[in-house]
């Protein structure tokens, strides 16, 4: 890393890949969503369907480049697949992200005060 002028450092260009591939695969709003519903409890690939409204194939698609990227890791369950997220980084990172955006919406769905005279 190294030192800029405020006192923080540069990621490597290494660590720079690593995270911009990572934001890469969480740009879509699908897998985005799948991480999201992971993060709230583990998941197999039927259940992950329902909840984000995509063809089971498509999910499982997602799944795999996620599981590829290590964000998202699976064990067996007698037949079952069942997937979680495999780093709370990245949980915390979707979670306070949506968390924000979800806040930042809110008020725009409460109509604005009418104010006297105007």
């Amino acid at each position: 890393m190294t030192a800029v002028g405020g006192g923080f450092e540069d990621p490597s260009a290494e660590v720079l890949s690593q995270a911009a591939a990572a934001f890469g695969l969480l740009a879509s709003p699908a897998r985005l969503h799948i991480v999201w519903a992971l993060a709230q409890g583990e998941s197999d690939v039927t259940g992950l369907a329902e909840r984000v409204g995509g063809a089971l194939p498509a999910v499982s698609q997602h799944l795999t480049k996620l599981k590829l990227a290590g964000l998202v890791g699976s064990r067996r369950e007698g037949r079952r697949q069942v997937y979680f997220v495999d780093d709370a980084d990245v949980v915390t990172v979707v979670r306070l992200l949506v968390g924000r955006l979800t806040d930042r919406a809110a008020p725009a769905d409460v109509p604005a005060p009418r104010l006297r005279g105007l």
